[in-house]
């Protein structure tokens, strides 16, 4: 485990000294993670280009992070006062009086920049810049190990679905189905999950529909996007279903938008850009006159959080990223992110895969069909299934 973050720590270092950096002064929990094996809120880590790691937890936290974690100096403080006296203590015992300490620019609200950039925390010497960058570029091409862990997640992303579709019939809640995913999720492994998004009816024809207590109506479009957390990772899978038989207009959409995304797949190499996957999804969609009908970026890297870099160019910027460079082996992708929204309803169907020197490996397996079988045999005692009413 020491050997993998001293590896991630060297490789840091020479990015942090490319970009004229002494330290990284890190709070968001996915980097703080990648880079010393424990990532928690109200913690900190401070990494040198010595490959220096010094942590600050909460006190009650110390032991657990101590047990956890890859670091050369830990401390623990009681509230935020004593947080910003424990940074100013990292800064002395490293001996950083000046020079440059990168901060998470994207992550940071400006009261938790207040508090890094206290006078109390960063001495006067020293000038702030943006490291987001450096983070994204290390965590982008993804280790063996991380690739098992995404794959883990991808397996229980397909128990979460499965449970998902299968709760689907009229009257249930788009917050019930949301619940029985999740609920799969925990039971199948998963330590926790990014937020679940469940849509229903004209609902479907927003982007990240959050789930309702609005109630399924037959002939309603359904789109479950999950995203649960296996060992630190995660991985992205959504499905569009339907509440009975599809419409014509509806099946069309659905086919359509799944040729869009295998099309896209079926591209994803090596030596790829992200602008080119996009441009294939989006370009077949407004081929077939749907160029109204398109929102936001399809595509983005998936890994400790399930939207990550490497980001498409305009979203990138957005984010606060660098527009990336064409794909590596190893970087894993969720594609089929946006979907194709024509107004009544919308229809989506998106997959983690990870890009090869030849070709794409797909990770989520779920089936992609809009009609259900279960759903067409309706049972009568809908009020049960329902909750009442």
């Amino acid at each position: 485990m020491t050997n993998r973050y001293e590896q991630r720590l060297r490789r840091c270092s020479d990015l942090m000294k490319a970009a004229g950096l002494d330290a990284l002064l890190l709070t968001k929990p996915a980097n703080m993670f990648y880079l010393t094996g424990d990532g928690r809120l109200c913690a900190y880590a401070m990494i040198t280009r010595e490959v220096k790691v010094a942590l600050g937890v909460p006190e009650t936290d110390v032991a657990d992070v101590t047990r956890l974690a890859h670091f050369d100096r830990i401390a623990g403080f009681e509230n935020e006062v004593g947080m910003i006296h424990s940074i100013a203590h990292s800064f002395e015992h490293f001996g950083i009086r000046e020079g440059n300490v990168g901060l998470e620019y994207t992550f940071l609200t400006q009261s938790m920049m207040a508090m890094l950039t206290h006078p109390h925390a960063k001495p006067a010497g020293v000038t702030v810049k943006d490291c987001t960058h450096i983070l994204s570029e290390l965590r982008m091409v993804k280790e063996a190990e991380e690739i098992e862990r995404i794959r883990a997640a991808a397996k229980v992303a397909e128990a979460g679905m499965s449970a998902a579709v299968k709760a689907v019939r009229p009257g249930i809640t788009e917050s019930q189905v949301a619940a029985e995913a999740e609920y799969a999720m925990r039971q199948a492994g998963s330590e926790g999950f990014w937020r679940t998004y469940v849509s229903s009816g004209p609902r479907t024809n927003i982007a990240h529909g959050l789930p309702t207590t609005r109630r399924l109506q037959p002939g309603d479009l359904v789109m479950i996007d999950l995203h649960p957390v296996v060992d630190g990772y995660s991985a992205d899978m959504c499905r569009t279903v339907c509440v009975g038989k599809p419409t014509p207009e509806q099946q069309a959409a659905f086919d359509l938008y799944l040729k869009a995304q295998q099309a896209t797949i079926s591209r994803v190499k090596a030596g790829v850009g992200m602008a080119e996957l996009e441009q294939t999804l989006h370009g077949i969609l407004r081929d077939a006159g749907h160029s109204d009908h398109i929102f936001g970026p399809p595509i983005h890297g998936v890994g400790i959080e399930f939207e990550e870099a490497p980001l498409p160019a305009g979203h990138a910027f957005f984010h606060g990223e660098k527009a990336p460079p064409p794909l590596q082996a190893n970087v894993v992708l969720a594609v089929g992110n946006c979907g194709l929204y024509t107004g009544p309803w919308g229809v989506r169907v998106e997959d983690t895969v990870v890009v090869g020197s030849e070709g794409a490996k797909v990770l989520t397996d779920y089936p992609r069909r809009l009609e259900q079988h279960h759903i067409n045999q309706m049972p009568t005692n809908l009020g049960l299934i329902a909750g009442g009413g």
